[in-house]
Order: structure tokens, then C-alpha cells, then sequence
């Protein structure tokens, strides 16, 4: 992804897409769109156009702006819930990954604050009663992953400086590490552990789920921790190697781990 002229939001994207979720349920509908990271991660200076941004601050405010517009028309409309998914403060945890950031003239040290600062001016302006999540991924196309490694070197911005209610964080596996950097998060936000994976058809057992939720609860209170999938079950069109029968027994075994932990409330 290139950007290769001045960004601005010119129509709405993901609006008609919640009015029709809105009108198809009772519950509240939540709206997911890509983190503005992810506009310069990948391709970092080189990928953003010199004649159009000689000057990186312009860049990273007028992504901010297009957010802005764009979460606005969603707030309108009634959205209140919204959550961001994230895949490039998760590669920062990854050493080849960091390596790669540094190749590209960047500072994986210092690009998790430059990204909190892009997200927390992109949501600025939201409703106070608009709840925001970020949902850090390691890659999820088609059952495979890109990347791997604890949060422990984004921990501390991405729970104190990033200004959002809730994190879905990916603990299905090895590949995210142990929970110490859970001792960052301060009161008043939630973490959501994805200890139920999307990327194979074999369902976790119950118990082990509990022992992992009270492990977690050690570091933080219980009642700022939820459990969830580790990611979709379907990233993309082409969908992951877990069954529609098999997607439904993980949701059910997520809905009644969760009663049992936390009570019918």
C-alpha cells in the first residue's frame, strides 16, 4: 500500500454497513475498521509520497482528520461501540519484525508512542459514550500468522498512553507469550483474552481455559478481564481451515466459560 497523494475522507466507508447491522439486531452493533497504522507500518517513509508529505507530522494528522470524519458520521448514525484492529503494534513485539522497522528508518523503540499519539488523535472527538478497543493481531490469513512474540515491548504505551476502553489480545498460543505485561494495564480498562483460537478446528478444553483466566487474574482484577476468540474465523473472503460446526462449538464453549467465571450477569 502506497500512499501517493494528500488523504482526505471524500465519503463515508463503513456507514452503510452499520445501519444494516444496526437494523438486523436488538444488541449493540460494533463497527471494526483497520487501525491508522496501518497506512504507514509496512511500507513506512518510503511507501508515503515526499511531494505530498515532505513532512511526516502532515501525514499522521491528516490520517487523523479522515478517522475523524469518518468515526463522526458513524457516531451520528448511532454507532457506539467501535474497535480498531491493530496488527503493527503486535509486530513490534516481534524481533525480525522490529529489525525490519529499523531497516526501513524507523524506531521500533519509539514508533508504539508515535502510533498511540496517530490512534488517540484519530478517536479524539468520539462520544463519551462511544466505547473504542484495539484488537492486536499477529496475522490471521487463512489459519496462518505472520509474526510472533510476548507484548512485553509495547506493553507499557499500549496500556497507559493509547486512550482506549479495551484490548482483544491474542493468547492462544506460545506465539504471544506469558501475561506478565499484563501488570501495565491500569484501572478502568478491560482486556479481553483470546485464549480460544481461530486458526484450528480442535476445541480447547474448559478447564483449561479457567486455569488460564485465574492465571491472568493474578496480574489483573477478574472483573477488568473477558475472554473472546483469539481472532476471526474468517480474516478474509477465503476464510480459515477451522468448520462452520466447529466455529459454533468454540463460540458456545467462549459463552459458557464465561458464565461459570463471571456469573449469568
Amino acid at each position: 500500500m502506497h500512499v501517493t497523494g494528500k488523504l482526505r475522507h471524500v465519503k463515508p466507508i463503513q456507514l452503510e454497513d452499520f445501519k444494516f447491522l444496526k437494523s438486523a439486531t436488538g444488541r449493540t452493533p460494533k463497527v471494526t475498521i483497520p487501525s491508522p497504522t496501518m497506512l504507514h507500518f509496512r511500507g513506512g517513509r518510503g511507501a508515503i509520497s515526499r511531494e505530498a508529505y515532505p513532512d511526516m507530522d502532515g501525514f499522521y494528522e491528516d490520517v487523523a482528520r479522515c478517522y475523524r470524519d469518518e468515526i463522526r458520521q458513524l457516531a451520528e448514525a448511532g454507532c457506539r461501540y467501535l474497535q480498531l484492529d491493530d496488527t503493527n503494534l503486535a509486530y513490534l513485539c516481534d524481533p525480525k519484525m522490529r529489525e525490519g522497522a529499523k531497516q526501513r528508518g524507523d524506531d521500533p523503540d519509539e514508533l508504539p508512542r508515535r502510533y498511540a499519539r496517530l490512534i488517540n488523535a484519530a478517536i479524539a472527538g468520539r462520544p463519551k459514550d462511544m466505547s473504542v478497543s484495539v484488537h492486536l493481531c499477529r496475522g490471521n490469513f487463512q489459519s496462518a500468522w505472520a509474526a510472533e512474540g510476548g507484548y512485553e515491548p509495547v506493553a507499557e504505551v499500549l496500556f497507559n498512553e493509547l486512550q482506549v476502553d479495551g484490548y482483544f489480545l491474542e493468547y492462544d498460543d506460545a506465539r504471544s507469550g506469558d501475561f506478565s505485561p499484563l501488570r501495565f494495564l491500569p484501572k478502568g480498562k478491560t482486556v479481553v483474552l483470546g485464549l480460544v483460537t481461530t486458526k484450528l478446528g480442535v476445541l480447547e478444553p474448559k478447564d483449561d481455559l479457567k486455569r488460564r483466566i485465574h492465571q491472568a487474574a493474578r496480574l489483573v482484577p477478574l472483573e477488568q478481564l473477558c475472554l473472546s476468540p483469539q481472532c476471526g474465523f474468517s480474516s478474509t473472503v477465503h476464510g480459515n481451515q477451522v468448520a462452520v460446526q466447529a466455529q459454533a462449538a468454540k463460540i458456545r464453549l467462549v459463552v459458557e466459560t464465561a458464565r461459570e467465571v463471571w456469573g449469568e450477569a
